[in-house]
């Protein structure tokens, strides 16, 4: 059982967590629960550690440090849990990602999980102990501290119930999947059942309900994923949340299953590059070796001969440190200018069906050309296609193709 942020915010939602876990254990079930830090707690604690300050010029950074102090959320969650559980009697006790150990590689801030050996974790749930696990964390081979990136107690969990064999609830502030944000979209309806191919796609693409890491561990380790709302007490609403399973177990595949949408984004414009070979591989490899993600590209020819323009997109956390990645390599390259554009959003529709139906990519482009919908960028694979999009028409365009591909009617 896994647990968000908005689901342990305060100590009355920690203790209907509580009562949520104690109904598995009266089931007759070994309980192993990941929580992650109180709502709000790893933006404060992320804060503090910019205030503290970035490394200044010719030392060394400290993203090992950082992970000290931003893993410390999911600690004090973890205990307090861990001792609710038992003021209600339940056996239970606290577990750091050392402890386990969670071995995790040595990239502080955005670690990935190697191994994690079962055998403590197991002896204490045979023993009858719930296991309380702050997510988010893990430890290196050399002992230092490791988070596992923003999202991570999905990971964490996902991680944990492969190791174990065990299925894994994802608990988080809605009772599913949803076709679309229902916060933008009245008329959303809750999956029953998606792929984990549409729902890693779904989360890489700005649904915030899993993070794709965890995802991409349960399709390759075929753990049942189900997403539940924890916003119930024991025994309400049986039967609902969403299913995340293979292909082949949903009878009747959807043409489209999903509207996602991300405002995180950054658009880089590269106008006046020379149209030879290598030009690519010299940009996204500098990119690439300082850790920046890069997602959308289209290349076109420009107006002056042999050169071409580019466009991609990046984080915007990320923009300005590609900005100056690209600004350092154009000596060596040769372009004329670099420009940003941080005021776009991407947004997404995703399916399995996509792959044995014509039409979809006409039925989305239409439908945001009816609305008056510019589109900047276009990406696309087997079960998605994503637009670029000015960010202002955000919210009118996710409507717009939950209308066109009939979601409100599932």
């Amino acid at each position: 059982m896994k647990f968000g942020g908005t689901s342990v915010a305060d100590l009355e939602r920690i203790r209907r967590v509580a009562r949520l876990v104690n109904a598995e254990v009266q089931a007759g079930h070994q309980v192993a629960v990941v929580v992650s830090a109180m709502s709000g707690k790893t933006n404060e604690l992320v804060a503090w550690t910019d205030r503290a300050g970035a490394a200044a010029p010719g030392l060394p950074s400290s993203d090992d440090e950082y992970d000290v102090v931003v893993a410390s959320g999911e600690q004090v969650t973890a205990g307090l849990l861990a001792m609710t559980l038992r003021n209600m009697g339940v056996p239970a006790r606290s577990w750091m990602g050392w402890q386990i150990p969670i071995i995790a590689d040595d990239a502080h801030g955005r670690s990935r999980i190697d191994d994690i050996p079962p055998e403590k974790l197991g002896a204490a749930l045979d023993a009858g102990q719930v296991a309380v696990i702050a997510g988010f964390q893990g430890v290196t081979r050399d002992g230092r501290i490791a988070t596992l990136g923003r999202g991570g107690s999905d990971t964490s969990a996902v991680a944990i119930a492969a190791a174990l064999g065990a299925p894994c609830d994802i608990y988080t502030d809605v009772d599913g999947v949803y076709t679309t944000d229902p916060r933008i979209e009245s008329k959303a309806r809750r999956l029953a059942r998606i792929s984990y191919e549409e729902m890693l796609e779904m989360a890489s693409l700005g649904a915030k309900v899993l993070q794709t890491r965890s995802v991409e561990l349960a399709m390759a380790y075929k753990v049942p994923l189900r997403v539940l709302s924890s916003f119930v007490e024991p025994g309400e609403a049986p039967g609902q949340g969403t299913i995340v399973c293979d292909e082949e177990d949903i009878v009747e595949k959807r043409i489209v299953s999903g509207v996602a949408y991300s405002r995180d984004e950054a658009k880089i414009s590269l106008f006046g590059l020379p149209d030879h070979p290598g030009v690519s591989s010299t940009i996204f490899g500098a990119l690439a070796d300082a850790n920046v993600n890069v997602d959308m590209i289209v290349q076109s020819k420009a107006r002056t001969a042999d050169t071409a323009n580019m466009e991609f997109t990046v984080g915007k956390r990320d923009a300005q440190r590609a900005v100056e990645i690209v600004r350092a390599a154009q000596p060596q390259i040769g372009f004329e200018d670099v420009q940003v554009n941080d005021d776009v959003a991407k947004v997404s529709v995703i399916g399995v069906g996509m792959r044995s139906h014509t039409g979809v990519a006409k039925s989305m482009f239409q439908a945001l050309a009816e609305k008056g919908v510019n589109i900047q960028v276009i990406s696309t694979s087997e079960i998605k296609i994503s637009v670029l999009i000015d960010a202002a028409y955000t919210e009118l365009a996710v409507r717009a193709l939950h209308a066109a591909y009939g979601l409100d009617q599932l």
